[in-house]
């Protein structure tokens, strides 16, 4: 049942006309009669009776008016518990992964705390598996990871990190870009693996090319991969937010690749089942800031 229709019927009654209490909900009026037929059809009952321009509650609705006006005023009271727990937060337990931890947290972590002056942060970095764990565990209460399905985790997407070809300043690619994958076959390349679904598909388009790069360095650290590149001993993809400072400094530079615009890092924001969802809002307006 929708809350909205609920509210809508309260009002009408409160104000005795769905004119004024279109005004007081800043619907139109017909809004206001939609909402109510629906509720009507949810419990198969006529709760005004309509003659002309002037209505009446019915016995049903007489009936239904208390039960409407006490789920209406519990909906606002957890509503008001829950911004007042937020509010009054004193202790936020963050767990994250290595890359979060390394370029995202140190951006929103100012934007957290000047919303929040008095709050205390502790932060856990961990591989998503462990970050799940702890969350299920009630040992922390978000957890910033990639994409994982669990049946007790609410997990909603928080960031996409475009994934993109890097090169270094000497390299023949920044003045000719390359159009398709094909044109880096035979190139050396810097791999920096981090074990997502989105590295696995870069393998994958690997393997449908005639003349594959050749992998010389296979690295799971992505300051290691990227001192790499910039210091020409091969070509590398890398998340954006890692390679932002190298870029403004003109050690590496992005090259686009059309066949490569779907392929990002995905980092998701995962809370216990049921909980959270506050928290959840504010971690997604951080975002937006930062971004």
């Amino acid at each position: 049942m929708n809350i909205e229709n609920l509210e809508a019927f309260v009002y009408v009654v409160h104000f005795n006309s769905f004119n004024k209490a279109a005004d007081a909900l800043f619907l139109s009026q017909p809004s206001i009669s939609a909402r109510i037929q629906t509720l009507e059809r949810e419990l198969d009952v006529k709760l005004f009776l309509r003659e002309g321009k002037s209505f009446s509650l019915t016995e049903k609705g007489k009936q239904f008016l208390p039960y409407a006006q006490q789920i209406l005023q519990s909906f606002r009271k957890g509503k008001q518990q829950l911004r007042r727990e937020l509010t009054t937060l004193h202790e936020l337990r963050i767990g994250c992964t290595a890359s979060v931890s390394a370029y995202i947290m140190p951006e929103l972590l100012p934007l957290l705390k000047q919303m929040n002056p008095e709050l205390q942060i502790k932060l856990l970095t961990a591989p998503s598996e462990t970050i799940v764990e702890k969350v299920l565990q009630k040992e922390i209460d978000l957890g910033l990871v990639r994409n994982i399905s669990h049946p007790l985790i609410d997990s909603v997407l928080f960031y996409e990190d475009p994934i993109r070809l890097y090169v270094h300043q000497n390299h023949s690619f920044t003045h000719h870009h390359p159009s398709t994958l094909e044109e880096i076959g035979g190139e050396k390349l810097v791999f920096f693996e981090c074990g997502s679904l989105d590295w696995m598909k870069l393998h994958s388009l690997f393997e449908t090319l005639q003349r594959p790069p050749v992998i010389d360095l296979n690295i799971d650290n992505h300051e290691a991969a990227k001192k790499c590149i910039a210091k020409g001993m091969g070509i590398g993809f890398l998340p954006d937010l890692c390679a932002r400072r190298e870029v403004g400094d003109n050690l590496l530079f992005p090259i686009d690749i059309p066949g490569l615009a779907s392929i990002s890092l995905r980092t998701n924001i995962i809370t216990l089942k049921g909980e959270g969802a506050e928290l959840r809002k504010r971690f997604l307006k951080l975002i937006g800031s930062f971004e």
